[in-house]
This record gives C-alpha cells, structure tokens and sequence, in this order.
C-alpha cells in the first residue's frame, strides 16, 4: 500500500511592516475607501512586504489592508499610484510581472507579463490610462491600461531602468510657460489641442549614467546625454511643471537638467529635421554631504523643496530659491563686483559704469551657479538606514512632512516646518524637525534569532538583537515587547509565565510576561551561549555555551524583599547544580524524551552523547565535515537527527550510535532541525529543516524520504519551532517575517510530489526557451522597437486550450455544415431528413448545446486581454488559417466585435507574409473585409447615437438643477453644471473606465 502524508501549507505573516526592497508610498485620508480608513490625521502608507503590499494607518500603527495575489510568491519591487484615479496602484514583482490594485476592494483588476527580470520603476500618465515600466532587463514597455495589452518595448539602455517619468504638454501649462502670447501663438493654439492626442514624450534614466528623451508617437530616442560623470545613474526625480529634472548617482552626486518642453511641443508637429536641436540642458551639479550613492531624490509638490538620501541613516533637504530671492543674489553678486572694479581702477570704472553694468548683468544671469538656487535647507536623521521616502500632507500646508521606511522593519513620519519670511526671521539655522509618527511595534528591528512556542500552542516568544516579543498567535497581535541583549537562544519556562532568554554576553534573563519586567539576570557564562533547552521533567533548564561547558539549572522560588517594606515576594530564580566541561565550543545541545541522554554538538564537526544522571560519555557521532547548528531527537528516544554548515542531514540511531543515512538536503548551511514531539499518526520520525537556502523541507526519517518542499520566506530562515501537536510549525527569517505553516487534510502522495517538481522544472526551461527576446531582437539587433511579449506558463496553456477548441469546433462545423445541405437535397426530393450527426460532449453538456463558434468564442473570451497576444503566437499556422473561419462568423453575427477586431488585426501583422502569399487566405479575408465593415458602420451608429442622449440627459440634468450627474470634464477640469462661487463645491472626479469594469 502507497503510503500518504498531510500536506502542509502557508497560512499566515506576521511581524513584517516593511521591507527593504521598494519604494513607499503615502496616501491621504480622504482618499480612504470606507469611512472608517478615513480621519486619522497622518494619512496612509502603503509598503511593500515580501511578495505581499501593506496599508498602514500611520497614526495609530494599525494594518488596514493586505494585498496578496494568491498566485504569485515574487517580492514586490515597486509601487506607484495613479495620478487621475486615487484607487489604482501598480505594483511591480521581482518576476518580472505588474498588477494593477484597486486598493477599495484589494484586489487585482489587470495583470501584466512582459519583463525577463524584476520589474525597477513605474509611472502612470496623466490621464491613468497608460503605464510606464522599465525593469533590470534593460527595457521599457508601455501598457494601454484600457486595452489591456503592451503597446511596444523600448530598447537603447545597456543597464537596468532606474528613472521613468511622462512629459506631457497641455495648453495651460504652455501658455503659462510662455507669459504672453505673441504673434507666433495664433497657430499653436490649433496645436495645443491636436497636442493632447499626441502621446507625448518619455524621459528615462539608467545604471549606464545614460538620460535619454523618447518620442511615444515614433517609438524612438530623439536625444542622449551622459548623466553621471562619475559612474552609475541611481534614480531621476522630476519638477512638478516639468520644466527641469535632477538626476544622481554616486559620491553624492546630484546633476540638474532643464527640459525645453516648447522646444518638445513644437517637435512633435514640426516637418523639419530637429535632429540636431537638444532640449535637455545641463545646468550643473550639487552634492550631498553623504558621498554614498543616491537611490532617491524627489521634488515636493510645490516646486519649492527636494528631497534626496542615499544608504545612510539621513535625508537630506535643499530648498529652491525663489525667483525674487535669485533675483537679490545676482544683485549681491553685482554690488561686490562694481566695489571690486572701483577699488582697483576708479577712474575707468566712471567712464565705462553703465556699459559695464549691462555687460555684468547678463554674465552673471547666464553663468549663475545651480548651487546659487539649490541650497541646504536640513538634514533628517532617522532611526535606521534609509530605503525609501514619499512626500507626506499636502501641498499648501504649514509644514513639510516625509514618509520613510527604513532597512530596519519600520515607518517613520516627519515633519519640517516651512522657510518662514526673511523679514520675520533673520537667522539661517536649519530649523527643527520633528518624528511625529512611527510604526514600529509589530516587528523586530534586527534578525529573529529564536522563536518559541508556549505548551498550549497559543503564544509565541521572538527573540532578536535588542528585543523580546510576545505573540497571539490566533490573532498574530503583539501583546508584550521587552529589551534585552543580543539573543541567540530562548524558551518558555513550565507555565509559560516566563521566557528565558540567553544572549551573546554570556547572561541568561528571565522575563515576567504578565508585568513586562525583567525578573533576573544571571551571568552564566564567559561567552555567548549558544543553546539553552529545558528538562523534560520540567524542573531545570541546560545552557551551552562557546566558553566550553555546559551548566545545568534548577528553578528556585525564592523570597525578595520589597522595597521600603519589611514584607518579601516569591520571586523565581535559577540556581546553578552542574557544569560539565568539554574539549570545544558547544553548538547545540539537546535532551532525550526519556531524559535519559544529552546530546552535545560542538565545533569540532562531532556530536557526543552524555548519560544525564552521571555525565559520563555515552556515544560519539562522527561524519559531518563542517560543525553541527542544530539537532533533534525523536519521541521514543530510539532516533537523532543532526543538520550542519555542510548542507547535509544525517539520521543516527540512539542505541549504538550508526549512521542510518545521510541526505544532501538543502543548497545552503541548516539552521534548524526538529522532530514532530508525538506519535500520534504514525509521523513521530517525521523531521522538519530549515536552511539559509529560504526553503523548509519535510522528510520522512524511516524511508528517507522528503515528503513536501515548503519555500515562501524572501530570506536566510533563522529559527523554527513546531507545535506540541506536530500540526503547526513557525518559522522567522532574515525577511523580518514569522511565517505560520498549518497541516491541512489534503493528501499528497511521494510520487505525484516528484512529479509536480518535474513538470515545474520543465515549464520554465520551456518558457525561457521559447522567448525570443532573450537578448536581442533576432531580426534585428539593432532595433529600439520591439513588441511588448513574454511567454509564460499561462499564455502556453491558453493557447493550447484554443488549438484543441479550434481543432473539435471545426470538426463539428464541418459535420454540421454537411448534415444541413443533405438535409436540403432531402427536403427537394421528398425524402426522409437524414439523422444529425454525432457531436462531441462538450458541444451538447449543459446548459445546453451549442454551435461550434460559440464554443471557440467562449474560450477565446476567457484568456485574459493581457495575455490574449502571446496566446495566439502559440497557434501554428493552419489554426491561423482556421481561426479565419470563426472570425468571418463572429462578424456576420455581430458576436463580441471589439475581441474579433483585435484578434484580426493581430494575427493580419504577425502572420502578414504568409497570408499575402496564399490566395486561399486572400479570398477569405476580403470576405471578412465585406462582413465586418457593414457590422462597424453599425456599431459605430449606435455609439454616436448613445453619446448624443447622454449629453441631452446631462444638459437637462444641469437645467432642473440637479447636479448628480456628471457627464464628463471639460476644459478646467471641472464637471458639466457645477457651479461657481465659494459655496460646497459639488465636484466628482470621472472613474477609469477599466476600474469601474473591474
């Protein structure tokens, strides 16, 4: 009989708040879904944590919501939220993959898979309904969010995509730009409105210190310039009227640019050769006091602040000089030359004063020092190194807030109060800023050490470098934090009232966790200890430590005086009975069930086993070649399991000291190894190991056997503990999470779990190989241009799925087609109708039978629109030619018009030479060609006819008074029929279409 285990899964994270490996961004409160998000003052945060995006109300250090896709285990990369529809986030993945999130409902509304590599920057247009990404694999895609595909695939960078913004001209801005308008402006205003249907030009950065400027509707760079001139350009933040942008690098570097957008405006519409006009300008550098590389800079949202940080644990504020305050510089500037010029010739300074003058003026306009405009304002420093930063509050309050996450698991909010006016406050000290918020109780600040689980399964001890954390582990809430040093070990002492914890200073602590106190602390030994484990009686506790001795300890209660009071309290302490001294730093150590052996592990690679009651040396375990971390023993005492540094577990029997096995289980040093403590399933030599490989293995120690690979942790895994009941194990990785793995009733065989990893080996050979932008365009290598592909697992079956559809449906088209023209020749000749022809199952299951090109239609309809394009670069060519036949009927029928145009015209340009060289193919489309121009001339009425009702109900709507609907938005931006004055205002902001859809 084939033997079944329970498989065991992930079910929940804890003790996370941000990760180091995206960006953070903040929200305001009145963007909150639901009222009760709403009004807390600080607004929202929304970071990344592992393969997971969280929302924090920053005030109260509350989560608000989690966003995971059950389907995807990458780390998130980036976030970036749209500037037209607040709800929407896009949330780039190490994979290589996007999603985007409506953060109402958190869920996904569109998936998208074009990068080879983790995804590094996104943007949204102004509109929402275009996304920018560039990734590690050196390309830039654009995504048309309400078609839901990827519009093309930018290439030019030889290193990955670290800056990515959109430079889009509107009328206002230019006529703003430009103060007046003079007699060259009659024509433009023309052109400002043919402006808002030109895509629009894209400004992107890399690690190759290369800024380039691309033009969207040519698909092409239009112009270069080196950004860095010491090495890697790290990120590009932009001014809020696009007028100028600042690029960094390394040593602190940060270079200011100037962007002609007239210049770009009138490029986009001019017939000349522009070839040679550049719109980028340099304007010079200034530099951090940091000299470590730049991964942020940032302009605030009124132009008047940046912000920029590299590693460290500081951020770094300049303020821009307003025009008037640039204009007394150069006046300054000017008065110290003229007093310069009169002191060393007075004579020639009178006779050529005014000459001179005007001669100074524009000098010193034209060669002004950036640094003259960009000037320190504050330096901010943090609880931890920086990872990233967002702008927080708004952008006519009284103070500059910044939202930073932190490297070390926390949020911070600040607040910097603003420039006041010169004529108050004549003193340049940089003013002082304040933390006004954290959110940092839900997490360890360091690496999880050890965690530990109460008798009752019910609370669990985490212990790292500075703190001791108390978890529900129904809830996964904190309910108690304390300090202590740096802990290596730890364990809930009988009771579960109090955790003892030892650290690398050689002391053991003992917590109270009912009052938050520290009851005691021992020094116990000469150096860090290592291991610690309680008597299976209960009564003592061992500790192992690198001093070269073990020491055993009894629990007394003991009586301690009150202070100012001649009263005493039972307080409980540890007393020292034993030490047994050895040749070598102790690792591990461990005692058997039956409390009859200790197990010692030590640095010398070996393992010793010790009788309890006399200390004497019992076995010695010799094989592994690097020293053993940790180890086991079974419920029976009968079995010892050992992991070490070499990667190797072995399982050794406890009566004479053999080596059952040795297993290469993992690809890195095992930090853990544990035992189900029961017998109560037969799994009682069922083991556990967790390895800085971030996987969890399960083996089977009678068959030697793995039973279930768990991988989930984004880290090296530092400790694991498994549940009394053996239906629970935890685990605490260098990803600063707690991970809580549950048992289930689902039954998994040895055999299907080798075969799962086979055919998960296979696709994603099969998937790389299949992708032809491995490298380069392989029709040209040279290209910018290439399409916006990627085969995946997911488009090979949805295309493997529409060739069987197609294959049985024109089967069955065939049959029927036949059976009605006998049935015709029947009928003319007065004969019986012939018998309908057999269909397949699937054309007759309920709810009830269908044509054939419904079924091809509804398969069609249930591969995602992303995904819609790779799907039919998988169908060979005769399904192409078959395919034809279904679309000629969808369009003689009207059946989903906007999926049959897009399908057409995509395989019409993929497949273009071979259909031109058939003339089968040429007489079926020119058939086509017939159908589906009547049939859009139809749709393209009736859309007209709906527009021009909508926009009679709105103006009636306006005319009664009623302003609930909305229309659309004119050309300021506000709605039909609001009106003006300084009354409530009635505004409402028009939905993205594909939101709403979703």
């Amino acid at each position: 009989m084939v033997r079944s285990y329970l498989k065991y899964e992930h079910s929940k994270t804890f003790g996370l708040i941000a990760s180091a490996s995206s960006n953070v961004v903040w929200s305001p409160d009145e963007d909150a879904p639901s009222s009760n998000l709403r009004a807390t003052g600080a607004g929202r945060a929304f970071v990344d944590a592992n393969e997971e995006v969280l929302c924090w109300d920053v005030k109260k250090g509350e989560l608000l919501s989690r966003w995971k896709d059950s389907n995807c285990k990458a780390g998130v990369t980036v976030i970036a939220r749209s500037k037209s529809d607040p709800d929407v986030f896009a949330v780039g993945y190490d994979d290589g993959s996007i999603r985007l999130w409506d953060c109402r409902t958190a869920s996904t509304i569109i998936r998208f898979n074009g990068h080879r590599s983790a995804i590094t920057t996104l943007v949204f247009d102004k509109s929402g309904t275009r996304l920018a990404s560039g990734g590690k694999d050196t390309d830039i895609i654009l995504w048309d969010l309400v078609a839901e595909l990827g519009l093309f695939k930018l290439r030019g960078h030889k290193n990955q995509i670290t800056g990515l913004h959109f430079l889009q001209f509107d009328g206002s801005q230019q006529h703003a730009q430009n103060g007046q308008p003079d007699e060259t402006d009659e024509g433009v205003d023309g052109q400002f409105s043919a402006a808002l249907d030109h895509p629009g030009f894209l400004l992107s950065t890399s690690k190759d210190a290369l800024i380039k400027i691309w033009d969207l509707s040519a698909q092409h760079c239009i112009e270069t310039h080196v950004a860095q001139s010491n090495g890697e350009c790290w990120s590009m933040g932009i001014s809020p009227d696009y007028n100028g942008c600042i690029t960094a690098g390394n040593d602190g570097e940060l270079k200011v640019w100037s962007i002609d957008l007239r210049g770009l405006h009138d490029a986009a519409y001019s017939l000349h050769d522009d070839s040679k006009k550049r719109y980028l300008h340099d304007r010079g550098a200034i530099y951090r006091q940091g000299k470590d590389k730049t991964i942020n800079v940032s302009f605030h949202s009124s132009g008047a602040y940046v912000v920029a940080h590299g590693s460290e644990k500081a951020i770094e504020v300049w303020r821009v000089r307003s025009e008037a305050e640039i204009q007394k510089v150069i006046a300054r500037k000017l008065k110290r030359r003229r007093e310069k010029t009169q002191v060393r010739d007075p004579q020639s300074h009178q006779e050529n004063g005014n000459d001179a003058d005007e001669k100074d003026k524009s000098e010193d306009i034209s060669s002004l020092n950036i640094s003259e405009v960009f000037v320190p304002y504050v330096i901010i420093r943090t609880g931890g190194k920086v990872r990233a930063m967002d702008w927080a509050g708004k952008k006519t309050s009284k103070v500059l807030q910044l939202l930073v996450a932190t490297t070390n698991n926390q949020i911070e909010l600040f607040n910097v109060p603003r420039k006041p006016d010169e004529k108050k406050v004549k003193s340049n000290d940089p003013p002082d800023y304040t933390r006004t918020f954290s959110v940092d109780m839900p997490g360890h600040r360091s690496d999880i050490r050890s965690v530990n689980l109460s008798s009752d399964d019910r609370m669990l001890a985490s212990a790292s470098n500075g703190n001791l954390k108390i978890w529900n582990v129904r809830t996964q809430n904190c309910i108690r934090t304390l300090e202590c040093g740096y802990a290596l070990c730890s364990s809930f002492l009988p009771g579960d009232k109090i955790v003892v914890v030892g650290n690398r200073n050689g002391e053991l602590e003992l917590f109270d966790i009912a009052s938050s106190s520290l009851i005691e602390t021992i020094k116990a030994h000469e150096g860090p200890i290592w291991a610690l484990h309680v008597h299976p009686d209960g009564k003592s506790v061992v500790t192992g430590s690198a001093d070269k001795s073990a020491k055993f300890w009894n629990f007394e209660i003991i009586q301690e005086e009150i202070l100012g009071t001649k009263r005493t309290t039972p307080r409980l302490s540890l007393a020292h009975t034993r030490t047994l001294k050895v040749t070598d730093d102790i690792l591990s150590l461990r005692f058997s069930p039956d409390a009859r052996l200790i197990a010692v592990s030590f640095l010398d690679n070996t393992v010793k086993v010790f009788f309890v009651d006399s200390l004497k040396l019992f076995l010695n375990l010799y094989g592994h070649k690097l020293p053993v971390l940790n180890m086991d023993i079974s419920y029976d005492s009968k079995l010892i399991v050992t992991c070490s540094a070499d990667k190797n577990v072995r399982i050794w029997g406890l009566d004479f000291g053999d080596c059952h096995k040795a297993i290469f289980a993992h690809q890195d040093s095992i930090m853990q190894i544990a035992f189900v403590p029961h017998n109560h399933d037969g799994n009682g030599h069922y083991f556990f190991s967790a390895s800085k490989d971030r996987l969890i293995k399960y083996w089977d120690g009678d068959k030697f056997e793995q039973i279930q690979k768990l991988d989930g942790h984004h880290g090296e895994i530092w400790a694991m503990a498994v549940s009394r009941t053996g239906e629970m194990i935890v685990t605490a990785s260098h990803d600063k999470s707690i991970r809580i793995w549950h048992q289930t009733d689902e039954q998994i065989f040895l055999e299907e779990e080798r075969e799962k990893e086979l055919e998960d080996l296979y696709e994603s050979t099969l998937t790389t190989s299949l992708d032809p932008n491995n490298d380069e365009d392989p029709t040209n290598p040279t290209s910018e241009v290439a399409p916006a592909s990627k085969q995946t697992s997911e488009t090979l079956m949805a295309g493997e799925k529409l060739a069987e559809a197609l294959e049985l449906a024109f089967a069955d088209l065939d049959a029927i087609t036949a059976w009605n023209a006998a049935k015709a020749v029947a009928a003319q000749q007065a004969s019986p109708a012939p018998a309908p022809p057999q269909r397949h199952p699937i054309f007759t299951i309920p709810p009830g039978p269908i044509s054939a090109e419904a079924h091809v239609l509804a398969v069609m309809q249930r591969i995602p629109a992303a995904a819609l394009q790779d799907a039919l670069l998988v169908l060979p060519l005769d399904k192409v030619d078959t395919l034809f036949t279904f679309l000629r009927l969808w369009a003689e029928k009207g059946w989903s018009m906007q999926l049959t145009c897009r399908v057409l015209f995509f395989l019409l340009k993929t497949h273009h030479r071979q259909i031109v060289a058939s003339r089968q193919a040429r007489l079926m489309l020119d058939g086509i060609r017939k159908v589906l121009r009547e049939e859009l001339v139809l749709q393209k009425d009736r859309v007209g006819f709906n527009l021009a009702a909508v926009r009679v109900l709105g103006q009636r709507k306006a005319e009664s008074g009623v302003r609930d609907f909305v229309d659309g938005m004119d050309s300021d931006g506000e709605s039909d029929g609001v009106e003006g004055g300084k009354g409530k205002k009635r505004k409402k902001k028009r939905k993205r279409a594909f939101v709403d859809v979703a």
